[in-house]
């Protein structure tokens, strides 16, 4: 005998229990709507996990990088001629070349140029010969401004054409005026202080030889400077201890008032 049809299950007569069933279907039937892969990712396996991405290069080693790159693109001079052409571009005016003489100038004349400035200066290390040298190359090259200047309006009658060029030199002018009184007041400052303990040496050197004088016993070896320390000669010594005794001689006197008998 045919088996009868399994018949719907009955809904339930409560109405609380109905309206808690109705609630929960209409949840589910917006859950499948908004997600409607859930029940396959959910039986999906996981994924293997892999290994981390390795660390980018440092900003600093990529910039490296590129600038050897970039060198390999480079357009200045290969050859030796071209790198010599290239050394002697700022020879144009030659206010900012290496060189302080031109090819166009007397090689004699700028010797004679920098002597002058030995003569007057008189460098007595190598620090102030370095200062003086500074000096005279600046010097050269400011007067050589004004040759530049009317060389500029010989040919040209118009001067509005030469502004820009007549205010380069005069930045040029500016700057090296600068750097000329810059290395003066440090070589003066440097001489000043060198002068000042050569004096005070001095002075230290004739007042030990005077004192050394008056007690020497006949049996004494003569005094010598470098016995003491000093590099002054004995004649320079000598002499500055006869214009100390001629400036103060009450106190190189040597028989004090004090010691002298009453009449």
């Amino acid at each position: 005998m045919a088996t009868a049809a399994q018949a719907p299950p009955t809904p339930p007569t409560d109405p609380i229990q109905s309206w808690l069933a109705r609630r929960t279907a209409v949840a589910q039937l917006h859950a499948d709507q908004l997600n409607p892969n859930q029940h396959e990712t959910k039986t999906k396996p996981s994924p293997a996990p892999t290994s981390p991405a390795p660390n980018p290069k440092p900003q600093s080693l990529r910039r490296a990088e590129t600038n050897r790159a970039n060198s390999l693109h480079s357009t200045g001079p290969r050859t030796e001629p071209g790198k010599h052409r290239s050394s002697r571009n700022a020879l144009r005016h030659g206010l900012t070349a290496r060189t302080a003489v031109l090819p166009t100038e007397d090689p004699e004349a700028y010797q004679r140029h920098i002597q002058q400035f030995l003569d007057e200066y008189a460098p007595a290390n190598p620090t102030e010969t370095q200062l003086v040298h500074e000096i005279a190359n600046t010097a050269w090259r400011l007067n050589r401004i004004p040759l530049l200047e009317a060389a500029l309006f010989s040919p040209i009658p118009d001067p509005q054409t030469l502004i820009p060029q007549l205010a380069t030199l005069g930045l040029h002018s500016g700057r090296l005026s600068r750097q000329f009184q810059k290395a003066l007041d440090q070589l003066r400052d440097i001489q000043e202080q060198r002068r000042h303990l050569e004096r005070r040496q001095l002075n230290e050197a004739a007042d030990l030889f005077i004192r050394h004088q008056r007690k020497q016993l006949p049996s004494e070896p003569a005094w010598q400077p470098a016995d003491h320390g000093f590099v002054f000669s004995k004649e320079q010594i000598e002499r500055h201890a006869r214009k100390l005794i001629r400036q103060n001689p009450a106190f190189y006197d040597p028989t004090p008032r004090s010691a002298i008998p009453n009449p």
